[in-house]
């Protein structure tokens, strides 16, 4: 549990000011196992996302185009961080070990998975072999958490990309990039073939960083709507990119 002991104040700008009158949080605390920092609001942004709730009709898709403020997510007793768009809301429960959405394209969300400390002895994120094997293994996990005993429910998939980089913290990441559609049939009892019209459920992108650290295999995975994926897709990146495992310090 966390012992906290926080006061919230105001940070009080000119009316002239390019940022809106925005909390701020100051605190003095027993070291924790998670923290997330907060970015500035700048004025302009803030204005067009209440415009956008009140003029446009898609509410969800206009919200979801606007670039976010990021906060930093830091997990030091599982041993890694990222930045997420700051409207993003944490849920628990998922089974992921943290696991947030877009509140607006409930779609659209990422979450983190662990390995078992005790069942893994990952050295480097090569123990997966090349980039292009650990994009068939991570397609091949997304496709066995999606299968349904649905009649008609089949699933269509493809490995759109699979690249390694060295970030700035000296260590290896390979990322993953999948498509997968769902169709099914309208009518899956029907017993004439013509009565079973196969139709699109989703369509969605499914993106991995995968890193090795502390034994242990981390994976970072975002899933994103295709049709909305163009206009996220460089905060999807900056929230790739800012991805880290750490040493557990003991």
């Amino acid at each position: 549990m966390v012992n906290a002991t926080m006061t919230l104040g105001f940070v009080a700008l000119p009316i002239t000011s390019s940022h809106f009158l925005i909390p701020t949080l100051s605190s003095s605390y027993s070291p924790t196992s998670h923290s997330i920092k907060a970015f500035a609001v700048p004025r302009r942004k803030a204005i067009s996302l209440i415009l956008s709730s009140y003029l446009l009709p898609e509410v969800g898709l206009a919200l979801a185009q606007q670039s976010p403020v990021f906060r930093e997510y830091v997990d030091t007793f599982d041993g890694y961080s990222f930045n997420y768009p700051g409207n993003w809301i944490q849920v628990r429960g998922s089974g992921a070990d943290i696991f947030f959405r877009d509140p607006y394209v409930l779609d659209e969300n990422l979450s983190v998975e662990v390995s078992s400390p005790s069942s893994s002895q990952y050295k480097s994120v090569e123990d997966l072999g090349p980039p292009q094997a650990a994009g068939k293994k991570v397609l091949k996990q997304y496709l066995t958490e999606f299968m349904s005993t649905r009649l008609g429910v089949r699933r269509k998939s493809n490995i759109l990309s699979t690249s390694s980089r060295v970030a700035d913290d000296g260590k290896l990441y390979y990322q993953v990039e999948v498509n997968i559609k769902s169709y099914a049939n309208n009518n899956e009892l029907a017993v004439m073939p013509e009565d079973r019209v196969v139709r699109l459920e989703w369509d969605r992108r499914y993106l991995s960083v995968l890193g090795v650290e502390n034994n242990q295999l981390y994976e970072l995975r975002l899933q994103v709507p295709e049709n909305v994926f163009s206009q996220e897709e460089n905060d999807i990146r900056k929230v790739m990119d800012s991805f880290r495992v750490n040493k557990i310090v003991a």
